[in-house]
């Protein structure tokens, strides 16, 4: 890390300096905030409010998106309240031990990295939902979600999991020792668990009596029928054929017409189909797809 140390007491700053270089960091030391080239970009700012010659605040709002550590010799509003409202980040009390320094900036350089990549996931994630429909609002665990697209089922958790305040673990149920999972299954955890259709019957009925009172949402690209909690739909009526999941016929039908039904008139549709008009009729009326005008 590039360190900017900003303080008048120069035997401080020289050992500060020694500590962190033999630490793997580069630091400067100035002893007013006109000496320092303001081009220059740093990755933490320690800064003594003790310095005559500089006015701290604007230290502080010009490295506003930097860590800044204060140097205080006794603690008030003046001295900590104040700077950390306006952005500094934390602050060690004259004496303090170098290990005491060195543990904040690392804590701090820990904290922006995370801080980072929370954010890259979390735009990565709006960009892998955006368009996917999922106003469905969580009441009751456990809870099954049939899809035909994976994304509708991860949304849908997603969502719930950001008001949760429990752990999470996500489980692919095509790839785990399950019987070793169901032991290990607790109250404390929300538990994402999805291939929930790649499970054997027996299994299926296994796992069942195993999340009773459990905190657990579970995903299947099948209807489950004897799914024994509750079970709500959310699928992409735009899906043709999402992971690798055979659509039913009846699907299949309906994603058509909604699809292609206002660029073909209903003789067209009917060929593409290999149905009759009478029946592709029929099926309006059965999967209730309303004809555009």
């Amino acid at each position: 890390m590039k360190i900017l140390i900003l303080e008048d007491e120069i035997y401080l700053a020289q050992k500060v300096s020694s500590k962190l270089v033999d630490e793997g960091h580069t630091c400067e030391h100035y002893t007013s905030f006109s000496e320092i080239d303001k081009t220059k970009k740093y990755d933490t700012v320690l800064l003594s409010m003790n310095l005559h010659t500089t006015n701290c605040e604007d230290v502080i709002k010009f490295y506003k998106d930097t860590i800044i550590i204060l140097f205080v010799t006794y603690i008030s509003d003046a001295t900590v309240g104040n700077p950390i409202k306006m952005g500094a980040n934390d602050y060690v009390q004259k004496p303090f031990m170098m290990d005491e320094l060195i543990r904040k900036i690392h804590h701090y350089q820990v904290f922006n990295k995370i801080e980072k990549e929370l954010c890259l996931y979390e735009n990565y994630f709006n960009m892998l939902f955006d368009g996917v429909e999922s106003d469905y609002c969580v009441t009751k665990l456990p809870l099954l979600v049939e899809t035909n697209d994976q994304k509708y089922s991860d949304k849908l958790f997603f969502q719930y999991a950001n008001n949760s305040n429990l752990p999470i673990k996500i489980l692919s149920l095509s790839k785990v020792n399950l019987v070793q999972e169901i032991k290990d299954l607790n109250k404390s955890t929300l538990y994402y668990m999805t291939d929930y259709h790649s499970l054997k019957k027996s299994l299926k009925d296994m796992l069942q009596k195993a999340i009773v009172d459990l905190n657990v949402i579970i995903s299947s690209l099948d209807n489950e029928p004897e799914f024994m909690y509750e079970k709500i739909e959310s699928k992409n009526s735009n899906n043709m054929i999402a992971n690798d999941n055979i659509m039913t016929i009846n699907d299949y039908v309906k994603l058509v017409v909604n699809t292609f039904q206002d660029k073909y008139p209903d003789t067209e549709l009917s060929k593409k189909l290999g149905i009759s008009r009478k029946s592709l009729w029929e099926k309006r009326k059965k999967l209730g797809v309303e004809k555009k005008k």
